[in-house]
């Protein structure tokens, strides 16, 4: 392997860190964001909507912006406006310019997350083996660091501002340095090997994995919205003990994915998120009828360790699908996990003050094993050299994207 593409994945990952901790910072202080804003309970749920789904107008435009542009481009310059919208979030002085702060924020993500995963998913495919968890186990682990800045923000009252300048002054020189490495792949040079022919997607064969991601983000937004909630009013825990099982999960979705890989490598994708599935239905009936709160951590714990392969696999297996438009697949999956988003907590919650959060728990369980419908979909796809192995590309070696 060579020196080109050791560095491309370890800025890459880099770059799933930084996002992982710009994101945590923004949602885990959203009540000192309302109290600075004077954000009413009535138009807070709005602002909070208008994110993803302005993230997913960025996924879509990227998908037509690739054509054009690399996505090692797009990335570049992405993460930086999304680090720097998140400033702008903490340091407005208006309703205004929270909006316009958010609204930057959101389309700059949509674009990151997705030309994050399509470089992801070309780095894999030159690899020939599974790395792809690797990449969003460095999420996680940004995720955790944020949410722990966070929680040292709000432990000594610091204004917003004062929070996020110091993270955003080491993480956007540090993110512009490490994309002078990043690795574009070169959708054309397989292009025969799409599905349907002319190389344009099939989105009956995407389908399935548009509905894994948004299981997956469904459950995922239960645990992230409802679980210190639950914990405290279903499960009668203290306040400080309901905060546990959200950085419980966060933990547990960094180690499985940190070990996915070798269980993909040894076992396959579809094997993997059969169990990851099955585990994460566990984790979630284990929830639903916990007598207690200690109870219902073990069931959050089970909840992370098997949702945390689904989003990872789902997009390596859109790569695989459509080799010759896999960027194109990647951008129209990624706008699932808005989706997943924007259903999930709504749904929980409605379904919790309509009848009981015990039974609200059971839906998140339900929709994640109807995974296993779909897990055929993971399968590695045979190709053109025979087997079912992903091949690399002898176009991607050593194409950085200094010269772009």
């Amino acid at each position: 392997m060579t020196e080109v593409l050791r560095r491309g994945r370890a800025s890459l990952a880099f770059s799933f860190l930084a996002q992982g901790a710009a994101f945590a910072l923004l949602v885990t202080r959203i009540p000192a964001i309302q109290d600075r804003y004077g954000v009413s309970d009535a138009l807070l749920p709005v602002f909070l909507a208008a994110v993803p789904v302005l993230a997913g107008v960025g996924s879509v435009t990227t998908e037509q912006l690739v054509k054009r542009i690399p996505a090692s481009r797009l990335l570049r310059w992405s993460q930086p406006v999304v680090l720097l919208a998140l400033l702008g979030v903490g340091a407005g002085d208006s309703m205004a310019v929270l909006g316009l702060a958010l609204a930057v924020f959101g389309l700059a993500v949509g674009a990151l997350d997705a030309s994050m995963n399509m470089l992801g998913v070309s780095l894999q495919r030159t690899y020939g083996r599974s790395i792809m968890l690797s990449f969003h186990a460095a999420y996680s682990l940004g995720g955790i660091a944020g949410a722990s800045l966070a929680w040292v923000g709000a432990h000594w009252h610091l204004a917003l501002w004062v929070s996020y300048l110091p993270v955003v002054a080491v993480l956007l020189p540090a993110v512009l340095v490490g994309s002078r490495w990043y690795v574009d792949g070169d959708a054309g040079v397989v292009e025969e090997e799409t599905p349907a022919g002319g190389g344009g997607l099939v989105f009956k064969l995407l389908l399935p994995l548009c509905l894994v991601m948004t299981f997956a983000y469904i459950g995922d937004s239960t645990v992230s919205n409802w679980s210190a909630k639950y914990l405290q009013d279903v499960l009668g825990s203290s306040e400080q003990l309901a905060t546990v099982p959200y950085n419980v999960y966060m933990v547990t979705t960094l180690v499985g994915r940190a070990i996915g890989d070798f269980g993909v490598r040894r076992f396959g994708a579809a094997a993997v998120v059969r169990l990851g599935a099955l585990v994460a239905a566990v984790g979630f009936a284990v929830v639903a009828g916990a007598p207690g709160a200690w109870v219902g951590m073990g069931g959050f714990t089970l909840v992370g360790l098997g949702l945390c392969v689904l989003v990872p696999q789902t997009f390596a297996a859109a790569g695989r699908l459509f080799p010759g438009a896999s960027d194109a697949a990647i951008a129209r999956l990624n706008v699932f996990n808005y989706v997943g988003f924007l259903v999930g907590s709504p749904l929980v919650g409605a379904l919790g003050d309509a009848w009981s959060y015990r039974g609200a728990m059971v839906v998140p369980m339900v929709l994640v094993l109807v995974t296993l419908v779909y897990a055929r979909s993971f399968a590695a796809q045979p190709d053109r050299y025979g087997g079912g192995h992903e091949r690399p590309r002898t176009a991607d070696v050593g194409r950085g994207s200094n010269g772009l």
